[in-house]
């Protein structure tokens, strides 16, 4: 090879000759949106925690030929009888080891229960409902899903081998539902069981809206309600007791395991979690729980997310359509939390209920409950909803895993 060719071959191996090349632009569109999330987690202050390891992902994995977000592949040796592992990139590994895998959700529910405080869902159980109510998006999203699945011309989901078309659809319709709680770790979850082949997509487009719950709950908020139902300010919240948030966590998963065993893997962890932080005898564990294995999961979980926002996989009908869905699904959601408080607040005049508090029912948990403090303070600088808003807050958490568990239980019956 003379020193021409080889230069030419060298040319071959950078960045800009694959950016330059037919899909190029995919790769350069991508890193564009992974360098915005990145400014808006840095400059705006949207959940840093999840955009900058998304937004960072999502670049590392758009560099032409470096391959950090393949994923693990078996060959064959050249004699035929020994098989070979070819390990892919690190964010590939991470993806496989914790997303493809349904590990990182449990761990990331631990250490949310490790992180949250169950008081204000206790000292107002009725804000359980609200909760309740912003999961109507999860099954909305389903139906609709199903729905435009029948228009013909219109379907782009790919039967999977093996499976009924109809199963198919269900199962995606299910795991495309559960964006609609805001809670990603929920989302892959449910999608790694229902629908493996889309968790890619998924995955993105419910961590995208549980970090831009900011920027897409205020105007819904403020558009279901008016002035004076945004500055009403609520009772204070009773004190409530060591052994009640005791108990509850232990009472919470002895209901789902008769109820609901599908759920118990999130919810089991997700009381486990709480325990640890409550009982007051495991603070060791429960300070790992919620800040270094916590923090170690999210890194990688994050740029596990980020790898699927590679331009091959992120730019086509398929992925497009699954983040409309779910954005749809998410909105629908948050209204249903906000409509359920001003009914609320219409039967109990007495005991007055701020429809903002509403919008936290989806588990974004505590970003919902933050927005909607920052909406009622920006009516009335004393009109302090945080508290308030943690109780629906938590019991959409508890929500979502209920409803990944009845989906779980229900799509496999309803597709045989």
């Amino acid at each position: 090879m003379n020193f021409v060719d080889s230069l030419l071959e060298l040319w071959k191996t950078t960045g800009l000759y694959g950016f330059l090349g037919t899909e190029g632009w995919r790769n350069v569109v991508m890193i564009a949106i992974g360098l915005l999330l990145i400014y808006l987690a840095i400059k705006k202050g949207f959940e840093p925690l999840l955009l900058i390891p998304i937004g960072f992902g999502a670049v590392l994995s758009n560099i032409p030929f470096a391959q950090i977000a393949s994923h693990t592949v078996r060959a064959v040796a050249e004699s035929g009888h020994i098989e070979i592992d070819v390990f892919g990139g690190f964010i590939g590994q991470f993806y496989e080891m914790g997303v493809a895998s349904g590990l990182f959700p449990i761990l990331i529910f631990m250490g949310v229960g490790a992180m949250t405080d169950f008081g204000p869902l206790l000292a107002n159980p009725k804000t359980l409902l609200l909760g309740a109510a912003a999961q109507i998006g999860i099954f909305t999203a389903l139906i609709g899903t199903v729905l435009l699945e029948l228009i013909p011309g219109f379907s782009f989901i790919t039967k999977a081998s093996g499976e009924p078309l109809a199963q198919s659809i269900l199962h995606v319709a299910g795991s495309i539902g559960i964006i609609g709680g805001a809670d990603g770790p929920t989302a892959i979850f449910t999608a790694a069981r229902l629908a493996p082949n889309y968790l890619g997509p998924i995955a993105v487009s419910a961590y995208s809206y549980m970090a831009l719950v900011p920027i897409i709950q205020p105007p819904i908020m403020r558009a279901l309600t008016t002035k004076a139902e945004r500055q009403i300010k609520m009772e204070q919240l009773r004190h409530v007791t060591k052994l009640e948030k005791i108990v509850f966590p232990i009472l919470i998963l002895t209901v789902c395991i008769i109820f609901l065993p599908s759920a118990t893997p999130l919810i089991g962890m997700l009381m486990f979690g709480n325990l640890l932080k409550e009982s007051l005898v495991t603070d060791r564990l429960s300070d790992t729980a919620q800040n270094a294995l916590m923090n170690t999961v999210t890194i990688m979980l994050g740029l596990s997310v980020g790898s699927k926002m590679s331009g091959d996989i992120f730019l086509n009908f398929a992925t497009l359509g699954i983040l409309a869905l779910g954005l749809v699904a998410f909105m629908i959601g948050t209204i249903g939390g906000v409509l359920l408080a001003k009914l609320m607040n219409k039967l109990s005049p007495k005991h007055p209920v701020n429809p903002l508090i509403g919008s936290a029912g989806v588990s974004a948990v505590p970003m919902a409950a933050r927005v909607s403090n920052k909406v009622g303070l920006e009516e009335n600088p004393n009109n302090y909803l945080l508290m308030h808003a943690m109780g629906p807050n938590v019991a959409g958490v508890i929500g979502s895993a209920v409803a990944a568990g009845i989906l779980l239980a229900l799509v496999p019956i309803l597709g045989a």
